[in-house]
């Protein structure tokens, strides 16, 4: 890749440099011109399309020799190892690739449903075994396995259609005997049960509010351009605004982990693309219109609807790219429910909650918001969709203004124009910057040397009886190593008696050195909590969450998203101590998160609702 760059003449590289918005047309396509002539860019597109030895080939071979792997894994019962060997094959595997005279990739579908049966991953099994089918409808193994699973199921008029059809496929009398042996049982079994109804987990997105987004208007400002306002009042949690991507790609540290399309998290049967190796998709329903068939017989049943193609001619002016970001549970493969005990709840140890950045997407209309950092509506994801939200009343006129960064709080006002200036090359001028906040001084300020005085002794400059009092502290470094520490074994979840001890010995030199509203004491006093949980000392934890909380309140809104993040952690301490306040934070939680997620609050926040089961049983 340096060297195609370096082949690019200069003259490009300045024009390309030097253009605007309104000429990315023009740019992109004379860009586009250099490098179709370059060979350098020429033999790079080969080696990625080879389709025996590129990045994106399929290897008939490799898929053979993770195949056998996955079968000796499995019949040594290491399901997880077997389940990832065929996974990894199925990349590989070339749709026209025989195995003992019978379709690779559809043998490794049923392998795969096979293993899923075994470990009880009954809906899983019988979408492995329909793939299968799809590719080879004679397919007789295949009719047998997921008329099996159907009968599991409950499924018996399924059942006994996929063991007819599995009969007539079959070509030796022995196994037509067998399967005719089953038939006859299931039949049985379906006089004497009532028939039970098991429909596919596919993604859904929920039901949507009314959309407020006729009562916008694009207006110009003279500090900041273009933005949108509203036309009209706009109560609090109100829809404003929804939009498909432009263009969207996945992050590379989540390639394997989350859909190619949607960017959802792929389930434990991804489906790989049949073109190349490296994209997966949670279901043939975004592997479709990601721009592929799943299969060839699939042409005459399914067309492209679902496409974002767009004119060659068409172009994106005044637009950013934003993260898809995703709210996960540090439990959120083993949430809490009805049917565990409240003091299970503690082993997911205090079960937080955090942003995760998926993907990139640009979003065209979406640009059109300004920055603030005191904003007033929220951007938040659905699958690829984006949705914008208000969260405060809009008054008619008022700016509609989201955070492209930092907001009040969470750094202070010079840390946030350094940033913003450096990322987007303005100087922000909203009222967050413009007028003086309480947590812009506190941020990270220090105590005063007046053990009785609640003053704020900023960073700089610094006063002379402070300058004595930092002379007789040179342990400020050991403590922040400290801290990192701690951070260290709750990852790797080796916590010492040491270690605890050490940090609350750091804690309490932060506590008489910063002030008492410091950010610093905050993340000190979470990073405390969530070690103490880990060790059971579910109490102290539960004290050091809500010091921890009491900051955050003061830094920000006390109903701003941050303090719905902490209060997840706070009710599930709560929770596993059978704590009636745990009521209280739960209730907390659900007011601030439809502010924020409004209706989608149980799509975006699951674990909100598993935590609702357990407090309200």
């Amino acid at each position: 890749m340096e060297k195609i760059k370096c082949a690019v003449p200069e003259s490009i590289k300045r024009m390309v440099g030097e253009s605007s918005d309104d000429d990315l047309a023009s740019t992109s396509s004379t860009l586009l011109h250099c490098l179709l002539n370059l060979p350098q860019f020429q033999r790079m597109i080969d080696d990625l399309a080879d389709p025996n030895n590129g990045l994106c080939g399929k290897n008939k071979d490799g898929a053979l020799e993770l195949k056998q792997k996955g079968n000796r894994s499995y019949l040594t019962a290491d399901y997880n190892s077997a389940l990832a060997s065929y996974s990894q094959a199925l990349r590989l595997a070339p749709m026209d690739a025989l195995d003992m005279e019978k379709n690779l990739v559809a043998t490794l579908y049923l392998n795969r449903a096979s293993l899923f049966h075994k470990i009880g991953f009954l809906t899983e099994s019988v979408r492995d075994c329909k793939r299968a089918l799809q590719i080879s409808p004679t397919y007789a193994k295949a009719w047998y396995r997921r008329g099996k699973v159907n009968a599991d199921l409950g499924n018996y008029k399924d059942a006994v259609n996929d063991l007819d059809n599995a009969k007539s496929f079959e070509l030796s009398l022995d196994g037509k005997r067998q399967i005719e042996t089953e038939l006859n049982i299931i039949i049985d079994r379906q006089k004497h049960t009532s028939r039970t109804w098991v429909g596919e987990n596919e993604n859904c997105s929920g039901h949507f509010d009314e959309l407020q987004q006729s009562k916008l208007s694009r207006v110009t400002t003279p500090d900041k351009g273009r933005g949108m306002a509203s036309q009209c009042d706009i109560p609090q949690a109100s829809l404003v605004h929804k939009e498909e991507p432009y263009a969207l790609i996945i992050l590379k540290s989540c390639r394997e982990t989350h859909c190619h399309y949607c960017l959802n998290q792929l389930p434990a049967d991804p489906v790989p693309c049949t073109a190349c190796t490296i994209p997966l998709y949670c279901s043939e329903h975004c592997q479709l219109p990601a721009g592929g068939e799943a299969f060839s017989n699939f042409q005459d049943k399914f067309g492209t609807e679902g496409s974002h193609s767009r004119s060659h001619e068409e172009h994106i002016a005044e637009v950013n790219a934003m993260a898809i970001v995703r709210i996960k549970s540090s439990d959120v493969h083993d949430p809490p429910d009805q049917s565990r005990k409240h003091n299970s709840i503690g082993d997911a140890l205090t079960s937080s909650v955090e942003q995760v950045a998926v993907g990139q997407a640009i979003y065209k209309a979406a640009s059109l918001f300004n920055h603030s950092c005191l904003p007033n509506i929220h951007a938040y994801f659905l699958s690829r969709s984006l949705f914008i939200r208000t969260t405060e009343y809009v008054s008619t006129g008022c700016p509609l203004e989201l955070s492209y960064g930092p907001q009040v709080g969470q750094l202070d006002c010079k840390d946030r124009l350094k940033y913003l200036e450096d990322k987007y090359s303005f100087q922000c001028q909203c009222h967050g910057c413009s007028q003086l906040n309480l947590s812009d001084l506190v941020l990270s300020a220090f105590c005063c040397v007046n053990p009785n005085c609640a003053g704020i002794v900023l960073k700089s400059p610094i006063s002379n009886g402070e300058i004595h009092k930092f002379k007789n502290f040179p342990r400020a470094p050991a403590e922040q190593n400290l801290d990192t520490h701690l951070q260290e074994a709750i990852v790797s979840k080796d916590i010492s008696g040491t270690t605890l001890l050490d940090a609350s010995r750091a804690l309490g030199i932060l506590r008489s050195t910063l002030h008492a509203y410091n950010k610093s004491i905050a993340e000190a006093e979470d990073n405390l909590a969530q070690a103490l949980c880990f060790v059971r000392d579910l109490q102290s934890a539960r004290e050091h969450c809500k010091a921890s909380i009491k900051i955050l309140e003061t830094l920000y809104d006390p109903d701003h998203i941050v303090i719905g993040y902490e209060l997840v952690k706070l009710a599930s301490i709560q929770l596993s101590l059978d704590d009636p306040a745990a009521v209280d934070s739960i209730n907390h939680l659900g007011v601030i998160f439809e502010r924020y997620f409004g209706p989608h609050v149980d799509s975006i926040v699951p674990y909100l609702r598993c935590l609702k089961s357990v407090a309200f049983q």
